[in-house]
């Protein structure tokens, strides 16, 4: 019988690749992932990456954490870019792994860019990103034709850590029906402030999906007038994927996860079904 990987490509020495690992599920990386995993020398991840994704890697593969987390020392940047090339020229297989999409918030463009500098031969494998697998694992979708035909994907803070004002926050609020936001958790408070005043109603849906897609995923449903103080309340620590919007609603329904433990799923979260008799007629 054909092994999986026949088909596959072969990572070559002196070669990076740069790739997504997901939203933290092991199920959710490609087959290229996991080819890479089975062949990589040297893999340099993100402190968003699942163990078990790492477990996948082949018997002696050196692994080195390169992860930035906000408020806590972290390599730089343009560190973890040039320790990419030093490993490349020195005849590695290197895989750098990323937690969800590597160009998705993930600085994976900065990282390519320094390996094209360097004459450095690499590939991009793209990830389930965590705004859209985390929320599908938490019951929540990003789309829905009963609920918004736009969705914006938007960072919570820039490179100095604070609210990005280059966001058009009026523009956002009025022109997305939803909204996915990373790294938002820690300035809720601001940003749900900006969205009530440019118009986005204070009782609309949010909802907070920390750990997504693991067996400490949790997630917590409020209000845009509430998310702060319930977030506070609630002892739930970032990272976080953030959503507003009326997909929200959609999650007593959708919750495949809560049902799987018992939860009793509502086939009408919206309530339009005005007549359920003529209905199931």
């Amino acid at each position: 019988m054909a092994d999986w990987r026949d088909n596959l490509p072969e990572m070559k020495a002196g070669e990076v690749w740069l790739v997504g690992a997901g939203p933290g599920d092991p199920g959710l990386l490609t087959l290229h992932a996991a080819n890479a995993l089975s062949q990589a020398d040297v893999i340099v991840h993100d402190a968003l990456v699942n163990r078990d994704c790492l477990n996948l890697a082949r018997t002696g593969a050196v692994l080195e954490f390169a992860g930035k987390r906000g408020g806590k020392p972290s390599p730089k940047q343009r560190d973890i870019s040039l320790r990419l090339v030093e490993l490349a020229r020195s005849g590695q297989r290197v895989l750098r792994l990323k937690g969800g999409d590597p160009f998705v918030f993930g600085r994976g463009g900065e990282e390519a860019l320094t390996l094209v500098e360097h004459n450095i031969p690499f590939r991009i494998v793209p990830g389930v990103t965590a705004g859209i697998g985390g929320l599908a694992y938490a019951g929540i979708p990003v789309t829905h034709r009963d609920t918004n035909h736009t969705v914006t994907f938007l960072t919570g803070h820039d490179s100095t850590g604070v609210v990005p004002d280059r966001i058009d926050w009026d523009g956002v609020a009025r022109g997305s029906q939803v909204i996915v936001m990373y790294m938002a958790m820690k300035h809720i408070a601001t940003i749900a402030s900006r969205l009530v005043g440019a118009g986005r109603s204070a009782d609309e849906p949010v909802a907070f999906v920390t750990d997504a897609s693991t067996d400490q995923q949790k997630v917590l449903e409020t209000t845009l007038s509430r998310a702060a103080e319930d977030v506070a309340a609630s002892g739930l620590n970032p990272p976080a994927i953030v959503v507003v919007g009326q997909v929200v609603r959609l999650r007593p329904a959708l919750d495949w996860l809560g049902a799987a433990s018992g939860r009793v799923l509502d086939a009408d979260p919206l309530g339009h079904r005005t007549n359920p008799q003529k209905d199931s007629a």
